[in-house]
């Protein structure tokens, strides 16, 4: 069953607190408002929080940060595989942040973003894990849209004609990092395939699962371009949804493909407005096994 969620009820996203250092196509700050309403319906039909939130294919994580910083459940999970952003995510997180998160934040509010300092910082191999980690966070804020893949080009005018510091924030981008190294003890990061994260959870019934792979299903294979790690096996993915014991939502871009995988599997769907980093009104489906939380839906 597809319903359609208001599209008078497009988020305004600045009026969500933005948490993740990194900035990602597809970013999810426009779902944070439902994760709330998710996880409150949660707590009503369960008596209490769920023990662990698992974000599986984190990238920026901004669904995972809310859910721990706003105290929705016991403990978040977040994995990724791709090996840049999972430097930047160990070394905020890892047992030594005291010394790590610290420095990174510290390399971040003394760097130059010229062109000539970015190209130099970019062109050299990395002399360990933090430095990579510095070298993804420069590399992800100064390229276009974020996108790290392969071939992603650098900003040229940038906002306001700033070039590349229109996305440089130090003094915000060292303050969220040194936030999240303070709640460590409530956030895990796990470098793994999402995948085999999940099948390790998924006989647990108070566990919930947010799942947000890159779009590559149907004839645009989107996440070639946007995502290093774009190979995702979705009918394994939707195969192994459809057997978690706990609760879960997907969030997909609003193609056929998408839509016919969650019709196969007997899921439900909306579709929900979004606006995209250009502004552009666009949709994207959201995808569960009961999704009667969300408020403000037209009728079936």
């Amino acid at each position: 069953m597809m319903r359609e969620i208001d599209a008078e009820q497009v988020v305004n996203v600045r009026t969500v607190p933005l948490r993740s250092p990194f900035r990602f196509p597809g970013g999810k700050t426009w779902l944070v408002p439902r994760i709330r309403q998710w996880m409150s319906a949660w707590r009503d039909s369960h008596g209490g929080r769920p023990a662990e939130f698992i974000e599986a294919f984190a990238g920026g994580a901004i669904v995972g940060l809310t859910v721990a910083f706003e105290g929705l459940a016991d403990h978040v999970v977040a994995t990724d595989i791709d090996d840049d952003i999972a430097s930047v995510w160990q070394t905020i997180l890892d047992e030594d942040t005291e010394v790590n998160a610290r420095w990174l934040a510290g390399e971040i509010m003394t760097f130059e973003p010229t062109r000539m300092c970015v190209e130099e910082l970019l062109s050299r191999n990395p002399r360990d894990r933090r430095d990579l980690a510095f070298r993804t966070l420069v590399r992800n804020r100064v390229n276009r849209g974020g996108i790290m893949a392969p071939g992603a080009g650098m900003l040229r005018r940038g906002e306001a004609g700033k070039g590349l510091r229109s996305r440089w924030y130090p003094e915000t981008l060292a303050r969220r990092i040194l936030a999240i190294a303070d709640a460590r003890e409530l956030i895990e990061f796990r470098h793994e395939d999402g995948l085999r994260v999940i099948r390790e959870y998924q006989a647990r019934d108070d566990v919930v699962f947010f799942i947000d792979p890159p779009y590559t299903t149907g004839s645009k294979q989107t996440g070639r371009r946007l995502y290093a790690y774009s190979n995702v096996d979705h009918d394994a993915l939707f195969e192994v949804m459809g057997s978690v014991a706990g609760d879960f939502v997907m969030t997909y871009s609003n193609t056929d493909g998408a839509q016919s995988l969650a019709e196969r599997h007997g899921f439900e769907t909306l579709v929900a407005p979004m606006k995209n980093t250009h502004h552009a009104r666009s949709t994207e489906l959201v995808i569960g096994r009961d999704l009667h939380w969300v408020r403000h839906t037209a009728s079936p």
